[in-house]
Order: C-alpha cells, then structure tokens, then sequence
C-alpha cells in the first residue's frame, strides 16, 4: 500500500534548530558576560551543547520534566546552584536572541509544496507541544500539520515505539502508510523503521556514508530527493520545484 501521510521532526529537520541556537548563545554570551571561562567562543559553545544533549537525554529516559531539563542545562552550564526562577529567567534572556535567529532549512517549504495535494502531513517531536507549537506558528508553517504530537504531552519519546504509532493512531492510519522523516539516524531513523514506517533520515551534512547508515532507514541528503522517494505525483496542487 502507498504512503499517505508524512510524519515530521522539528528541530533540525523542518528549523535550522543548530544553526539557530549557536547564533543565540553566542549573543547571550556576550551579553550575559559570561565569555571570560573559556579560551574561545568555539569551547562556550561545545560546552552548552554537550550539556543540552545529556540533559535532553535525561528528559527523553523520563527522568525529568520538560522544564527540569532546561533548569538543569542553565545549572550545569553555569556551575551554579540557581533557584528555578533563576534559572527560568536565565534562559528566557537566552530564548529571546534564539528565537531571533529561527529559521526553516531553505528545502522544506518546496517539499511541502510538493508534496501538499498527494500526502497527509503531521509532526511529531521530542520537545513539548508549547514549545513546537509557537515555533511552528512563529516560523508560518502550523497550517500545514494536521496534527502536533510532543514526548512531553505523550508520555512516550522517540525511538521508543509508541511514539510513533501515537502518531499513527492520530491520523487514522497503519504505520505502513506513514513515512516518517528526522535527522537523528538512531532517534529518528531505526525508530520510525522498527516501529514500521517508512523511515526517512534527512543526512544534510553528508557526514555519513551509505555504508554507516543505520539499517531499516532510507537516507536522504536534501528534503528536494523526498517526492521522488515517496513516488509523489506533483503535477497537482502546488507547482513542485524538483523537476
């Protein structure tokens, strides 16, 4: 049976989630002072998203809250003991100059046009719904999801199954039907697969070979190589870009 829906990642799939969070903390960290530990503006940042990825992770095993995780990332950051308003109000100084480099990848606005008439599209994220709702909304894209699914607010986090089939269950569809597209190729790619998606890893970098790709995904280095994947027919709708 065809694919009939797209299921989607958020952060470094659809927003230039890297790009954007570099950019904002190296602002912040000017502003904040806080540039004088390290030997360069390179070693800060390595540092904030070595911190992000362990307490993210933490989040994802369930072992905190959403919004623990963020407190915790300040506090280690920081080596400081910050109260959680301190800490809340610490990266919400920091939100404002991320926020204020938000932007989608270049390829995802022509795949979705192409990709508009022939699929059903939803997301589905690692994150909380409050967080990926605005940022969908921010970047002018919500319109296009039928729905918005966050770990937070399920109670399951990719790769764990559920997750996935979650997603399923909300569009009315087996997960045969579903493709699922992500950047992560463990998190995103084997999930979707062996939760029986089609699995899609969008490798942008390039970074890995054919050879190291995880097995059960199909790797893409560009959203323009999706239609084709999916055997979308985009003579209808929307004009398609990749011809």
């Amino acid at each position: 049976m065809s694919i009939r829906a797209v299921v989607w990642d958020v952060d470094d799939t659809l927003f230039d989630y890297t790009t954007a969070d570099r950019a904002g903390m190296r602002r912040h960290l000017v502003t904040e002072g806080l540039l004088d530990g390290y030997s360069t503006v390179e070693q800060a940042l390595a540092h904030w998203r070595a911190v992000t990825d362990q307490q993210w992770a933490r989040f994802a095993a369930g072992e905190v809250s959403f919004e623990d995780q963020r407190r915790d990332r300040v506090r280690v950051f920081l080596g400081d003991r910050l109260s959680d308003d301190e800490a809340d109000a610490w990266f919400l100084r920091y939100r404002t100059h991320y926020e204020a480099a938000w932007a989608l990848f270049p390829d995802v606005l022509p795949a979705l046009d192409a990709l508009a008439a022939s699929h059903r599209h939803a997301v589905l994220s690692n994150s909380s719904l409050h967080v990926q709702d605005h940022k969908l909304r921010t970047l002018g894209v919500h319109n296009r999801f039928e729905t918005v699914l966050c770990a937070a607010e399920l109670g399951v986090s990719k790769p764990e199954a559920g997750a996935f089939l979650a997603a399923c269950e909300a569009l009315g569809l087996a997960p045969h039907q579903v493709a699922y597209v992500g950047d992560h190729p463990e998190i995103d790619g084997r999930g979707a697969a062996d939760a029986g998606l089609l699995s899609v890893w969008i490798d942008r970098s390039g970074a890995h070979t054919c050879a190291a790709a995880p097995a059960g995904p199909h790797r893409i280095t560009s959203l323009a190589e999706l239609p084709a994947l999916l055997g979308a027919d985009t003579r209808f709708g929307a004009p398609s870009t990749f011809g």
